[in-house]
């Protein structure tokens, strides 16, 4: 986890208001960060060890991104306005991928586990993470390419009082809206995640939809639900993402 500065939070924070090409430079200068083409920046705040940010990439205003150790946002990534990305080891958003809006994504720092925390996230390319969902990255988490945690109010927990455990959800798996994920959970690859689920282990069922507390198997998707599945999650998406 990077440490964080007030003495580099105040110079940051003066400089959360500057437009995208005084701030790109900026940025580039004092911290070393590496900042591609054409990324424009809104009113807020970037704190990492290192960070990497590709070509085309838009951030919205009123975003908090404090105490990461390293931030890597691939191209053509998305993200609106009033997310918060907080400590951890690593946090990477995969090219095409979107992070909507109002997201809490935190990693406690120096956790007092027995285990031996792995605190990374990564968001695979042409995900997407839509509005009002918090995960703890206290442990490692890993969405795969092409999924889409939709809806609302959704949780997703690596660390109970004295343990974690990663957890991970599939390429083109589609999650609804307020379900739960308990530490060491794993949603499958293309599956459908009923509102409302609570995921507490390993849950065998690609092509299926998946719902209940807990959550099992249902049944398996029609070519109808494929569809919704396997359709891109952005009009822009190519192919090969």
């Amino acid at each position: 986890m990077h440490r964080v500065s007030k003495f580099r939070l105040a110079i940051m924070g003066a400089m959360a208001v500057l437009p995208s090409f005084l701030l790109r430079p900026l940025y580039r200068l004092f911290f070393g960060y590496r900042i591609g083409k054409r990324v424009r920046i809104g009113f807020r705040l970037i704190d990492a060890g290192r960070c990497t940010i590709e070509d085309d990439v838009q951030i919205g205003h009123l975003n908090i991104v404090m105490g990461v150790g390293r931030l890597t946002i691939g191209d053509h990534v998305h993200i609106g306005h009033l997310n918060i990305i907080r400590g951890g080891e690593e946090v990477s958003l995969g090219r095409y991928s979107e992070l909507k809006r109002m997201n809490e994504i935190n990693s406690i720092p120096d956790p007092d586990t027995v285990s031996q925390p792995d605190p990374r996230f990564t968001l695979g390319a042409g995900s997407i993470i839509t509005t009002g969902h918090k995960i703890d990255f206290t442990d490692r988490v890993e969405i795969g390419r092409r999924a889409i945690i939709g809806g609302r109010n959704s949780s997703l927990w690596t660390h109970n009082r004295q343990r974690t455990m990663p957890i991970s959800v599939g390429d083109f798996a589609y999650v609804g809206s307020e379900i739960r994920m308990a530490p060491g959970s794993s949603i499958p690859p293309r599956c459908i995640v009923g509102i409302g689920s609570v995921i507490t282990g390993d849950v065998d069922g690609q092509e299926w939809l998946i719902g209940g507390v807990p959550a099992k198997p249902i049944k398996e998707l029609s070519d109808d639900d494929k569809f919704l599945i396997e359709r891109k999650t952005r009009p822009d998406l190519p192919d090969d993402v």
